[in-house]
């Protein structure tokens, strides 16, 4: 098991010359004068899988917004208030201070790093390329969130008030980044070792990463830019995730368990149960994975009404495997590549593989994560509401609906599959916030904060992207 070093950032101390000397005596010797660019690293991996999987309503709304849960007394969220808890302002904080700033961080310490010796040398070229890759992939959330960011000016402590960059081109820049790393990993040397709290060190896994990751990026931009789309996403996906892998932050429990533990098990609070729209879906598919998301209510899966408040004890509650402490978030992994290359065989990329063989291994893929057997997961590919040349609708709500439940608890990309494809049909809930015009988010507000902070540049950003509100879409949204 991975070890978690994040405490010895309390701890660590750099070395001090045994010379006794005036500076020597004004120098607390236990407290840290520099903390080395591994704990950085390690630290950004676990805020950044603490946000990603986090279910407290005070932190993000994902699992929500993505209608796999509901709330059971307080419904402000399910109907999309995300003002009353300052839920953008929590976002952006977390992003660029707790993350992206150790990151930024991480790259100086390394970067000033004195190394001798050609392993030494790919060592150190190899962490800044991870560094940077796990960089491209925070901004590519957080523009799938917001749209226009912070981007070219973010992260200067002598610049308060940064522009907010434009989302197409941000992304476009994180697909450069992203293939260069992936092109100057040198998967004949090592990395962090047991400091990556994600990969292990793995250089050949994180060039998988990069890859699939370029996969994400690239197919979000097919109904954009076909073109460009087309040659990143070619380019990448034979070196991306192989069948059954990921990337993924494993929790060892304790002091450092899964926040789905701490707000389901520990809390001792019952704020949720599985919300009737995947609940309804699945059991009309007769999805064996149902027993792997859900406890049973009485003898029926039963989800609660979405948006409406739906008693704890009345409704099917989230299955044992997900509230235990060591539950892994998983950030990226193959069932999502599959699902992303369904859709590239049907833009007519040439990814090795037809619509139907990617769509198949997306969801086998999905059954064996939960560890569905092969003869149930077959029986249920078989059905004629499965089978991709039977199920119901275009290619996108074929796609889109076994990708929404493939994703299930990853609420972030539960709803960003929905916003890409509009597919399956979700619910509305009876009372949502003006800011979502009466329909399912189709993005997240800004930081309330920025409109005094940041004042001219967030009216700016706001006025561009049609207005900073839950209905306004982004680029990639056609």
């Amino acid at each position: 098991m991975k070890k978690i070093h994040i405490i010895l950032l309390l701890l660590i101390g750099m070395t001090i010359s045994c010379t006794k000397n005036f500076e020597d005596y004004n120098t607390d010797k236990k407290r840290a004068v520099e903390v080395p660019g591994q704990f950085l690293f390690a630290n950004a991996q676990k805020a950044l899988a603490d946000l990603y999987s986090n279910t407290n309503v005070n932190r993000n709304n994902w699992n929500l917004f993505a209608q796999y849960w509901t709330e059971t007394t307080y419904t402000d969220e399910a109907n999309y208030d995300v003002v009353n808890r300052n839920i953008g302002t929590t976002l952006f904080r977390t992003y660029y201070r707790d993350i992206l700033a150790d990151l930024k961080e991480a790259r100086r310490v390394i970067e000033l790093e004195v190394v001798e010796g050609d392993d030494a040398t790919i060592q150190k070229a190899n962490k800044l390329f991870i560094i940077d890759l796990l960089e491209v992939y925070v901004y590519n959330q957080m523009v799938d969130i917001f749209g226009d960011v912070p981007y070219t000016e973010a992260l200067d402590i002598e610049n308060i008030t940064p522009v907010y960059d434009d989302a197409f081109a941000i992304y476009k820049d994180l697909l450069i980044r992203a293939k260069a790393d992936v092109a100057g990993l040198d998967a004949s040397g090592s990395s962090f070792g047991g400091d990556d709290l994600m990969m292990g060190g793995d250089v050949a896994m994180w060039k998988k990463f990069g890859n699939t990751l370029i996969v994400k990026m690239g197919i979000t931009l097919a109904p954009v830019d076909f073109d460009l789309s087309k040659s990143y996403v070619q380019d990448a996906y034979a070196g991306a995730f192989a069948y059954g892998e990921n990337c993924a932050f494993a929790y060892p429990g304790g002091s450092n368990s899964n926040p789905l533990y701490e707000d389901l098990v520990q809390s001792g609070r019952h704020d949720f149960v599985a919300a009737n729209t995947i609940v309804d879906k699945m059991n009309d598919l007769s999805d064996p994975r149902r027993p792997k998301y859900f406890e049973m209510n009485g003898t029926a899966y039963t989800g609660g009404v979405y948006g409406e408040s739906s008693a704890f004890s009345q409704y099917s509650h989230i299955a044992d495997r997900i509230q235990e402490a060591t539950y892994a978030a998983v950030l990226l992994d193959y069932t999502q590549l599959a699902f992303y290359l369904a859709e590239a065989a049907e833009w007519n990329f040439s990814v090795g593989g037809s619509a139907k063989q990617w769509y198949d291994n997306g969801v086998k893929s999905s059954m064996d994560y939960w560890g569905v057997s092969t003869a149930d997961a077959d029986a249920y590919m078989a059905q004629t509401s499965v089978a991709y040349s039977t199920a119901a609708g275009d290619w996108k709500m074929k796609i889109g609906t076994q990708a929404w439940l493939a994703y299930y608890v990853r609420g972030l990309e539960g709803w960003t599959s929905y916003r890409r494809l509009n597919a399956p049909v979700l619910n509305l809930p009876p009372s949502p916030a003006q800011s979502a015009d009466g329909a399912v988010p189709r993005r997240h507000t800004y930081a309330i904060a920025e409109q005094t902070l940041n004042s001219v540049n967030y009216a700016a950003a706001a006025a561009k992207i049609g207005g900073d509100k839950l209905s306004t879409k982004l680029f990639w949204d056609k």
